[in-house]
């Protein structure tokens, strides 16, 4: 479990097809501090440290992640930075939503524009996840908990404030990017409920 808030920024240092992809990840972690076979959301992609040094781990991302993400869509290459989360421990502030790192599609920057210090995105959901999508609503988008502004149809507006473009990967974004949309768990739910008339 994550929360959404973005601990560190991390940046890949290779990329190696071995049946699965591993990749290096550079970060600031104290990696003393992190147990092989921890969980570390990257870009809100639950991954698991499978070797590490001083200043970087490595994970393997199977075939199945490499389909639902914005990995296998657009690729990591070296030099990228990555939205970086370890995982939620007990007495840990809940700053964000209850994010599980199990993304359920990539959506796309269909615009990006200025507004004061400010970025204002739009995003286009795929047709199947728009529906969980609500005004005043969670997602996590590349692993950052974000408050929804505006729905039509498949597209949903975010407002990114300057802290958030300078403490996470956000202040790159640029139209056309592919990013990974995990939708709001209680979303999820009720909509299921619904569709079963018991909301």
């Amino acid at each position: 479990m994550f929360t959404g808030i973005i601990t560190d920024i991390g940046m890949v240092r290779s990329v190696e097809m071995r049946g699965d992809m591993r990749a290096r990840i550079g970060c600031s972690y104290d990696m003393a501090g992190v147990d092989m076979g921890a969980s570390i959301a990257c870009d809100g992609v639950c991954l698991t440290v499978i070797a590490k040094g001083e200043d970087w781990f490595e994970v393997d991302i199977s075939a199945e992640t490499l389909s639902k993400t914005s990995i296998g869509s657009a690729g990591w290459s070296v030099g990228q930075r990555l939205n970086l989360e370890r995982a939620l421990r007990v007495g840990d502030e809940l700053g964000g939503h209850i994010v599980s790192g199990h993304v359920d599609g990539v959506a796309r920057i269909v615009s990006a524009l200025r507004e004061g210090d400010s970025l204002r995105l739009v995003f286009e959901a795929p047709a199947d996840l728009a529906r969980f999508v609500a005004p005043k609503g969670s997602v996590a988008l590349n692993g950052t908990s974000l408050t929804v502004n505006e729905v039509e149809g498949r597209r949903f507006g975010i407002n990114l404030i300057p802290h958030t473009q300078t403490v996470t990967t956000w202040g790159d974004a640029a139209e056309g990017d592919a990013v990974n949309l995990e939708i709001d768990t209680l979303a999820r739910y009720v909509a299921r409920l619904a569709e079963a008339g018991q909301v």
